[in-house]
């Protein structure tokens, strides 16, 4: 079983990418194979249908297309962007759709695999808006299967031991629940 653990933002200090990783932490702990990978060693151009005519997908979606491809369950952590995902997790989502094989629709990487979405934002709602629209996005935009347990992690600034553990503990077991069902899910729907 190996998942992969990512977040929607590149910026170095983002509060996604500590969740993700402790998601990832969380399931090595726990056994489980997991991955981490920062969306900013996978620059892609923003999407634009006369550059894709004229130029192809970027390499950097077939890589990333690629990379999903390897994994069987797949964890997203959501910043949220005026109350909805950023700009670069949609664009990353919406390239990997374009990059296809002969006979293919380009949503078969998305439809093979489990995904698990949580998010944080230093806001009171903790990015709840922008995991409806990633939900969304994933189930009813790629044909994914999302789990539904997810953490919208409330106040992130304030929210993380110097350790990279969640200083509520109540938070830190609902991340781990995530992390588990999204493993037992992702074997079942890999066997």
């Amino acid at each position: 079983m190996r998942l992969l653990f990512f977040a929607g933002s590149a910026r170095e200090g983002s509060y996604n990418k500590k969740l993700a990783r402790l998601a990832q932490h969380i399931a090595t702990a726990n056994g489980i194979e997991g991955v981490f990978v920062d969306l900013k060693d996978y620059p892609m151009p923003l999407y634009h249908g006369d550059l894709e005519a004229n130029e192809g997908p970027p390499q950097k979606a077939a890589e990333f297309k690629a990379l999903l491809s390897e994994y069987q369950g797949v964890f997203i952590a959501s910043p949220e962007y005026n109350s909805s995902v950023t700009p670069l997790l949609k664009n990353t989502l919406d390239w990997v759709t374009r990059v296809r094989a002969k006979g293919e629709t380009g949503l078969e990487v998305y439809k093979t695999r489990v995904f698990a979405i949580s998010g944080a934002s230093p806001g009171y709602y903790g990015a709840m808006r922008s995991l409806l629209t990633l939900r969304q996005i994933l189930v009813v935009g790629v044909g994914a299967t999302v789990i539904p347990q997810q953490l919208a992690l409330p106040r992130a600034g304030d929210a993380f031991e110097e350790d990279g553990s969640l200083k509520d503990k109540a938070q830190q077991n609902m991340l781990k629940d995530v992390v588990e069902k999204l493993a037992i899910a992702a074997k079942r729907f890999a066997a």
